[in-house]
């Protein structure tokens, strides 16, 4: 990860939330790699329930933790787990909504994307951000591995999901898309 200030310049957290329907009709939602908690503690702000929080890296962890004591956010579960390998733990069918952010590009994003299928509740929604496929996208994976969003959106088929938005612009350099099961 970026020094987080410089990360924080990447995103229109905001419109990202609004456009992707994060709201306060959502009661539960997970974040597949919730980083320094850029989308979690604003979407945890909307939501009616918890939102858990799931990355990977210990100073993640540390610093989303941190954060949560510092501005009494208690409705954040942050969970280290390799999701990649074991899953979320959650339960199947447990949360209305999942957020995936320039994740997409590992190995197994429909494995990724069946893991969000798994545990969403029938009508749930997954929202996805992705890099701009660009030269001009100051950061991300190199170009041959940035998916594009009709690559996206047939991942996003394969696991099930239907699509309720595609190509959504998410400036600066984002796209995003909304699947529901």
């Amino acid at each position: 990860m970026p020094p987080e200030d410089y990360w924080q310049t990447l995103f229109n957290v905001e419109l990202i939330l609004e456009k992707l329907l994060i709201n306060e009709k959502i009661t539960d939602a997970a974040e597949f790699g919730s980083g320094y908690g850029t989308f979690s503690i604003p979407a945890a702000k909307k939501i009616k329930g918890n939102l858990f929080a799931l990355d990977i890296e210990d100073e993640m962890i540390h610093i989303l933790n941190k954060k949560n004591a510092e501005q009494g956010i208690q409705n954040i579960k942050v969970i280290k787990t390799d999701f990649m390998k074991h899953g979320t733990g959650l339960q199947n069918n447990s949360v209305d909504y999942v957020m995936m952010s320039n994740i997409l590009h590992a190995e197994e994003p429909v494995q990724l994307l069946n893991e969000s299928f798994r545990i969403l509740k029938p009508g749930g929604k997954a929202g996805i951000i992705h890099w701009i496929y660009s030269d001009e996208t100051p950061r991300g994976p190199s170009l041959n591995i940035i998916p594009k969003p009709k690559q996206c959106i047939n991942w996003l088929i394969k696991s099930g999901f239907k699509i309720l938005k595609e190509k959504i612009s998410l400036p600066p350099y984002h796209y995003g898309l909304v699947g529901f099961k």
